[in-house]
């Protein structure tokens, strides 16, 4: 019988699985999804998770290589921050884990809401220092472009990390409060 109790949290760990599996397809895979977007020598230059557009596809790519008035950062803290944006797949991974345990607990068991309402605790906190790191990482390259007169603006991946942040919260709390749900299946009489 199903467990009608761990619904709400299986549907808000869902929406977070989808929002950070899209913010992981960022640019340079998907030039739709970024997390910042600039005009630098008339071409839009997109940032995601995996690069920048027209930079080749891997984990912590530097911001110097830009075309841009004596390099973008000459420092490697911002390079060595690229490396943290990891951090999207491991959350979208474990929000996935959520939803498998979700199931579970909705399908079978109470022991598989509780796992899940773990496994979305674990996938909340490295959400929000994704989150974090986004807005540091890009508000400092946001701030350093626009201050050499190119323009610049936050791209729909922030957000939508944002978003999914709030979905594994509102999970979080939904699957505590299923961990107490009716579990048992009512007997009912014969004649």
């Amino acid at each position: 019988m199903a467990a009608g109790a761990a619904g709400p949290g299986l549907f808000f760990c869902f929406v977070a699985f989808v929002l950070l599996l899209i913010v992981t397809l960022s640019a340079p895979i998907w030039n739709d999804i970024s997390f910042l977007n600039a005009i630098i020598g008339g071409r839009e230059i997109h940032f995601g998770v995996f690069g920048y557009t027209g930079s080749p596809k891997k984990l912590g790519y530097p911001l110097d290589q830009l075309n841009v008035n004596g390099g973008l950062f000459t420092n490697g803290t911002i390079h060595n921050l690229t490396y943290v944006l990891v951090l999207h797949p491991i959350a979208a991974g474990l929000s996935f884990l959520a939803v498998l345990f979700g199931l579970c607990g909705a399908a079978y068991h109470r022991s598989g809401t509780i796992l899940m309402s773990i496994a979305t605790a674990v996938a909340a906190v490295v959400t929000l220092v994704a989150w974090v790191v986004d807005m540091v990482l890009f508000g400092i390259t946001r701030n350093h472009l626009r201050g050499q007169g190119y323009p610049a603006q936050y791209g729909n991946a922030n957000w939508m990390t944002l978003g999914a942040l709030v979905a594994l919260l509102l999970g979080f709390c939904t699957s505590i409060c299923g961990i107490f749900g009716r579990y048992r299946m009512r007997r009912t009489e014969k004649y």
